[in-house]
């Protein structure tokens, strides 16, 4: 290393004494430490090689991670000396020698950081050394995530001057400018806040980079998603900056950029892979910044600056910004759901169409694509254009055959999201659609197109439910010829199949299902063991979790090996990459005495002891973030479907996925805390089952770990996805669990005190912590929705637990939730707040002290449940009426007095309402009133009345509240109750018999209707008279079987 002449020899031996000291350290003794750290620094200052210095200094920083800095004194020296040299030489060196020290361990170097900071600020303006400022800007990158508060506003000063560094580092090197940019990433994830300040520069600085179209894709790229970050981190300052529109102006160029002259775009191409997402082009992150956007941003404000952008692409001749403006209505959709749902559907839907018929393939394949898109997002108000999007989207399936494969899987895109939410209204279009499907099952020589087609008999299946009981035989046997053939080829399709026979599980009945469920879980069983392949695995997981639902029985004999290929995917590093610095082709040489497996130690528990400083980051492949991800939710359906017959593999289950509840990748960690929560309903359901003193303990050691796991994240995590995933898994525990899960002590202020953050946008995912005065009313939807996800936690607390403990908590949550009642909120915001004021008065109907707690609420409650009932939409006048309803049930005689204010609201509404669920709760509420306090109500004009309305078209739940009402009345009234004996028998033909009414109802209404045509059988007679022969036949069975 010091003595050869030739520099490959010098560069192989600097990189085997690194294995060995990275191996063999502690076996070192302290003299030859001493002497091979003076050696390594004597090296590295005589030579004159790039390579060769590469390699030492990755030398040296292995012995800094061995040897703390402080031990080394002499490579501080070093370090001084020629970081500070005047010649441009030294100064370079010194500086690549610095990053890879401090990459590799920067923690011991906090106490020079300010020192450090303030040598960058030099370094930086060295403007003819961009080599020396792409060292220190790598150095800086690691240093990020350890800076303390004490650095803080150093850093935020270096923002301007690296900003200027960067332009310079463009111009001489674009591969090292694009790997520095990474400094923006680092500083996001770890301390946004230094580059708050400095926003505005930063983006017009990304900015400049995007629209350069002489810069490498890598770079614009990198420029991008750097914007698209910002706006998920920091959307408000954005907006409040005006950047909006600058951004737009250019990320819609960028967007609608035709593509080189003889190319394609990549989704274009005819052998384009879908899955293959790894689109790393400029126009694909132009595209991710608008869907970040819609994501963030509150709709009005976005669409205001949007819309003329996408309007004048829409209305171009040029068909790759017609692509554009497509697009991005695709991304729109998903962010902004309820603004383009309640506000502009039929006008960008008609866009959408219109596109179909577009002369340009390019144009039609966006506009397929936006359609997928609307379907998916835009339910349940875009299947209402049933009529109009079939025969288009039929029309392009009848030409299956000549169409290109690649448009035509867009087709399949677009037909399948807009099935998959029809449910009845599919039936008229079943026949053509089986039809065509199972031909191209049995003839199609495209593999492709065979796999599209069985993933559209799923969709097919979710909608149609057991309609599809006709043509479920020869599906099956096609399901069956590809699962059993194990050619590579076949993969593709096999993963589909297994799908496909998921959703057959669920959805078409028990009955036509159960007599397959052993089979498939042989099948299942046997293709794991045959084929190593991640989706495979997951699509078999999933097939296993919807076998649970139908028959647990049959995967009982199989648990244990069901669940130990389920743990091993749990467990696998397998596709989690580690990528190695330049010079990985020495690796090999070190295999000899490789005493510990090296690989498998890559991700331990603390996933800190063992990075390798040749690892420059880690890297999960897809499809094996998507088999953890998958197996966490199979794994909590089994458990909780099995019941008792999961209990041996519960514990080791739950280790497994409570150590993923940290994993890198937040689909995972959602995935880990929906199972968490699954495995604690499962332990309740056993304990329930058969109460015992073991199984009790055992639930509440559960959740004592889960329910202060959950409450954690909601606090700390930063994905919303993934504390929406929380709160819903922490609110289905609560509903199950109820009083058990607020046994311990604070658990119940622990809760409330979580629902209040989120209610008032204090946790770290909402970017809380800071500005209070934030109390801007416009949000994005997704924003709203957590919100919303956390309210739904507080009528599940009220039903847990006495009204006298809960009140205290309630007392601070109220008025969180009756502020987004107001008009200047969204519908959304009104409907959730009344909505859950009536879920909570519900809850308090059936706890100890609930009715006082009722009374004491209603004068703060009855004003703005009153205007609910006046609003404009209709569901917000749905849910205040249910929540009056649910007022007068609570609080009974309490609230005597405001009973003729609240009849005199609801006939006044009764009169002119045209939408067919408010009247359903309307005929409820009245209902409640009449059985809380029948003295307050005048039966003589309200019961013809609500008789009138009946049957229930569209809230069939609140028949029972209607015919539990009738019931009451006849054993108080019967009078009353005959002589509306007409009304009655006619609204009863119509619901008894029939799925409107669960098991109890149809009792209670079929002894009230025995009872009247025993003792009172001439009445009775008399209304059957006007009833059509079938209901006749109907009602005459159902009262004279005993």
């Amino acid at each position: 290393m010091t003595g050869s002449q030739n520099s490959q020899i010098r560069q192989s031996a600097a990189v085997m004494l690194r294995m060995r000291v990275k191996k063999h350290w502690k076996k070192i003794s302290p003299d030859h430490r001493e002497s091979l750290k003076a050696v390594v620094l004597q090296a590295f200052q005589q030579e004159t090689e790039h390579t060769v210095r590469h390699s030492l200094s990755q030398l040296s920083a292995v012995m800094v991670k061995h040897e703390t800095p402080d031990r080394w004194p002499a490579l501080f020296t070093l370090l001084n000396q020629s970081t500070k040299s005047n010649n441009p030489m030294d100064r370079q060196v010194g500086l690549l020698l610095l990053s890879k020290v401090v990459e590799s361990n920067p923690e011991p170097f906090k106490p020079h950081y300010r020192q450090l900071l303030q040598l960058f600020g030099t370094v930086l303006q060295d403007l003819d050394n961009p080599t020396a400022m792409y060292y220190c800007i790598l150095t800086l990158t690691a240093m990020t995530a350890y800076t303390g508060t004490e650095e803080m506003n150093l850093m935020r000063s270096l923002i301007p001057t690296l900003i200027i560094a960067l332009r310079h580092l463009i111009k001489a090197d674009q591969d090292q400018a694009s790997e520095a940019m990474e400094v923006f990433d680092e500083l996001m994830e770890s301390e946004v806040s230094i580059m708050v300040p400095h926003i505005a520069e930063i983006v017009h600085f990304c900015l400049e980079v995007s629209a350069d179209t002489t810069l490498t894709d890598s770079l614009r790229v990198k420029a991008l998603s750097c914007i698209a970050f910002l706006i998920r981190l920091k959307s408000k300052t954005v907006l409040k900056q005006k950047l909006l529109n600058p951004i737009l102006q250019t990320v819609f160029p960028v967007l609608s950029a035709a593509p080189p002259p003889g190319e394609e775009d990549p989704e274009d191409e005819e052998n384009s892979n879908e899955d293959d997402t790894d689109n790393e082009s400029p126009k694909h992150f132009a595209a991710q910044v608008i869907d970040t956007m819609a994501l963030h941003m509150p709709p009005e404000k976005l669409f205001h600056q949007l819309m003329p952008l996408t309007q004048a692409c829409l209305a171009s001749d040029n068909p790759y910004k017609r692509k554009a403006g497509l697009m991005c209505l695709a991304v729109l959709a998903e962010g902004c759901a309820d603004h383009i749902r309640t506000k502009m559907l039929s006008s960008m839907l008609q866009t959408v169409c219109q596109s179909l018929s577009d002369s340009n393939q390019v144009v039609r394949s966006a506009g397929l694509f936006a359609l997928g898109q609307f379907s998916e997002h835009l339910q349940p108000e875009v299947s209402k254009y049933c009529a109009e999007l079939m025969p288009l989207l039929l029309a392009y399936m009848s030409a299956l055959n000549q169409a290109k494969i690649g448009h035509v899987t867009k087709a399949f895109y677009a037909l399948e999201n807009f099935l998959e939410n029809l449910g009845s209204e599919i039936e008229p279009y079943l026949p053509t659609l089986m039809e065509t499907m199972l031909s191209a099952l049995s003839n199609a020589e495209n593999l492709k197109l065979k796999e599209l087609a069985v993933s559209a008999i799923g969709a097919i299946a979710n909608a149609a439910k057991e309609k599809l009981v006709p043509y479920f035989l020869p599906v099956i046997e096609s399901l069956k010829g590809f699962l059993t053939d194990t050619r590579d080829e076949m993969r593709s399709l096999q993963t589909q199949a297994l799908d496909t026979l998921s959703v057959l599980a669920r959805t078409i009945g028990k009955e036509v299902f159960s007599p397959l469920a052993a089979e498939c879980v042989q099948l299942g069983l046997n293709l794991t063991n045959a084929i190593d392949d991640p989706d495979l695995r997951r699509c078999t997981y999933s097939l296993f979790s919807a076998v649970s639902t139908v028959s647990p029985d049959c995967l009982n004999p199989h648990l244990t090996a069901i669940t130990t290929i389920m743990l091993l995917s749990l467990k696998s590093t397998e596709g989690v990459t580690a990528h190695l610095e330049e010079d990985k082709t020495f690796v090999l040489l070190d295999d000899d005495d490789d005493d510990e497996a090296q690989g498998d130690t890559i991700l331990d528990e603390e996933g800190t002891d063992t990075v390798d400083p040749d690892i420059a980051g880690f890297s999960v492949e897809n499809a094996y973030i998507d088999e953890k991800e998958d197996t966490c939710d199979a794994l909590g359906e089994i458990a909780f479907n099995t019941g008792a017959a999961f209990q041996p593999f519960l514990e080791s289950s739950f280790q497994q996925v409570y150590e993923l509840r940290d994993f890198p990748h937040e689909d995972v960690r959602r995935a880990a805390f929906v199972a968490m929560g699954q495995f604690c309903r499962a332990q309740h359901k056993v304990w329930q089952e058969n109460p015992t003193e073991a199984d009790h303990q055992a639930l509440q050691k559960l959740l004592g770990v889960v329910l202060p796991s959950f409450l954690e994240a909601v606090h700390s995590e930063r994905e919303r996805q993934v504390v929406m995933g929380v709160l819903e898994a922490m609110n289905a525990v609560l509903k199950a669990c109820q009083g058990e899960a607020l046994q311990s002590p604070g658990r119940l202020q622990d809760i409330s005190q979580a629902i209040r953050d989120v209610l008032k946008k204090r946790t770290v995912c909402q970017d809380g912590g800071g500005d209070e005065a934030d109390e801007d009313e416009q949000q994005a939807e997704y924003d709203a929705m957590l919100q919303e996800f956390a309210g739904e936690g507080i009528p599940l607390l009220a039903s847990a637990v006495p009204a006298e403990t809960f009140q205290p908590y309630l007392n601070e949550l109220l008025p969180l939730i009756m502020n987004k009642a107001k008009l200047s909120y969204t519908v959304a915001d009104r409907s959730f707040s009344v909505g859950t004021l009536g879920e909570i008065l519900q809850s308090l109907v059936n706890v100890s002290g609930g009715r006082a707690c009722a009374g004491k609420l209603s004068n703060q409650l009855l004003p703005v449940l009153v205007a609910g009932v006046r609003d404009c939409d209709s569901e917000v006048r749905n849910n205040s009426v249910f929540a009056l309803g649910a007022l007068a049930q609570a609080a009974g005689p309490l609230v005597a007095q405001d009973y003729p204010m609240m009849l005199s609201l609801f006939s006044n509404l009764l009169s002119k309402e045209q939408d067919r669920r408010v009247i359903d709760n309307l005929c409820a509420a009245l209902c409640r009133m009449i059985m809380s306090n029948m003295e307050g109500v005048p039966l003589e004009q309200v019961f013809p009345a609500l008789l009138a309305r009946l049957p229930l078209r569209e809230d069939m739940e609140e028949n029972k509240t209607v015919y539990s009402c009738l019931a009451m009345l006849y054993s108080q009234n019967p009078a009353l109750v005959l002589s509306q004996i007409k009304p009655i028998v006619s609204a009863s033909s119509h619901v008894l018999g029939t799925k409107d009414l669960d098991t109890e109802t149809q009792n209670t209404l079929v002894m009230l209707l025995r009872d009247v045509a025993q003792r009172h059988s001439q009445e009775f007679e008399g209304a059957m008279k006007s009833l059509p022969a079938e209901q006749k036949m109907k009602l005459t069975g159902a009262v004279s079987q005993s």
